[in-house]
């Protein structure tokens, strides 16, 4: 594997790195006294030679490493399976989100996550409640990108100030409902499926069926999809979301 061989080549670069300096050192040091530094000069060029080798050989593997900067594509630019849904991007959203842009990149991904979106917006689920799920599932990953976005969607979705600003911060839900829907969707990612009859019944005495509980499993696996490609690309926030920034709330260390 690629990161095998870096390794492997780490590790010789510091040892011809330690090798050529004591035996350089130790072959001038037999030319001062008159000793036979010949051939501890000539075994020394020939580690330098090595060195070079693998020195130029780290060299190539980091510049191939890089250059792999998830590229920000364009109806142009991108791989022509995916332009049509760039395209299409445009067309509904007024312009091209950087999740978009570098999801282009692999047509498929792109293509799963713009369906799966669309498909979730017609569960019987409704706007503030999907919100909810993409919010709990964006905090639980830690997705810098996403919440901000969801923010201003769930703006638009008419969520009070008061659950948007939980969401944002990990806190319970002032509103009863919500707040199942949310304790569900955070149990659910942190045991990867492996709730409790517990914690799905609590689900249940909210309001809620099995039919909304297989629907918020939909919008796990579009949040899935954006958290882990904003995740592994580093997907720069668009300006038009940078006023909503968001970072995870932590505990700081305290002073003495």
């Amino acid at each position: 594997m690629e990161s095998d061989r870096r390794s492997r080549l780490l590790v010789c670069r510091v040892f011809f790195d330690q090798r050529v300096s004591t035996w350089s050192e130790k072959a001038l040091a037999d030319r001062r006294a008159g000793k036979d530094g010949d051939r501890r000069y000539n075994s020394c060029f020939q580690s330098v030679d090595l060195a070079v080798a693998f020195h130029e050989s780290h060299r190539q593997l980091t510049e191939r490493s890089e250059g792999m900067t998830f590229p920000l594509h364009d109806e142009k630019s991108a791989p022509a399976d995916a332009q049509a849904a760039l395209a299409a991007t445009r067309r509904n959203f007024g312009m091209i989100p950087n999740l978009e842009r570098v999801m282009a990149s692999a047509p498929p991904l792109l293509a799963a996550y713009s369906a799966a979106w669309d498909l979730f917006d017609t569960t019987s689920l409704d706007a503030v409640e999907r919100q909810v799920v993409y919010l709990t599932a964006n905090y639980e990953n830690e997705c810098n990108y996403c919440v901000p976005w969801h923010t201003l969607l769930a703006e638009q979705a008419a969520m009070s100030a008061a659950v948007i600003d939980a969401l944002r911060s990990g806190a319970r839900l002032p509103d009863s409902k919500l707040e199942a829907l949310r304790a569900f969707t955070r149990s659910l990612i942190a045991s990867r499926g492996k709730i409790s009859p517990a914690e799905r019944d609590a689900f249940f005495a909210a309001g809620y069926s099995d039919v909304h509980a297989l629907e918020v499993i939909l919008g796990l696996a579009v949040k899935l999809m954006s958290n882990y490609t904003n995740s592994i690309a580093g997907t720069p926030l668009d300006q038009a979301v940078e006023k909503l920034g968001w970072e995870k709330p932590r505990i700081g260390m305290r002073s003495r």
